[in-house]
């Protein structure tokens, strides 16, 4: 049974140096960092029983959240990038809106695409519209497309779109 739910709100506040997640709690950044294409954020992610540490760069003309998460002491992650498809506001307080799909790669081996019953059951439900749900879609089809053709190497792939990423931040 798929979880029916309003796509995910989440705010970056750059100046006050805090990121309010899906469930409205705000958080501590280490690190924001703009660039042309996009802003940077490290932190770490307190209680989570498998993630320590989060690095990701939202890309407002892309469509795309790319992360790249450290596991805990012990803990081992299915995959090296997860690239959420969002909508961005970019701002002195950015937003993002969650548009379900998401991408997950393992460096230089595979991907997959993940939630598209989620998105699929929030459409039904009306929660999202149909120029929505196409648009996450187009995100997640080019993504996939550009990562399998640079050899599943995300940053390699986002260097092709003119994005140069960098990943400062707790190693």
């Amino acid at each position: 049974m798929t979880d029916v739910h309003p796509p995910k709100i989440e705010l970056f506040d750059v100046a006050g140096m805090t990121n309010t997640d899906p469930k409205g709690i705000v958080r501590a950044v280490d690190r924001y960092e703009a660039a042309d294409f996009g802003l940077y954020m490290a932190r770490p992610l307190d209680g989570h029983p498998t993630i320590a540490y989060f690095r990701s760069w939202l890309l407002p003309a892309h469509g795309l959240r790319v992360g790249r998460w450290l596991a805990r002491p012990g803990r081992k992650l299915d995959h090296d990038v997860y690239l959420d498809v969002i909508d961005i506001e970019p701002g002195p307080v950015w937003r993002t809106v969650d548009l379900y799909l998401d991408v997950l790669v393992r460096d230089r081996q595979d991907l997959r695409v993940l939630d598209t019953d989620e998105i699929l059951a929030a459409r039904s439900a009306g929660l999202i519209d149909d120029g929505t749900t196409q648009r996450a879609f187009e995100r997640t089809f080019g993504a996939v497309d550009g990562i399998a053709a640079a050899g599943y190497d995300v940053d390699a792939w986002l260097a092709t779109l003119g994005v140069r990423v960098t990943w400062p931040g707790r190693p």
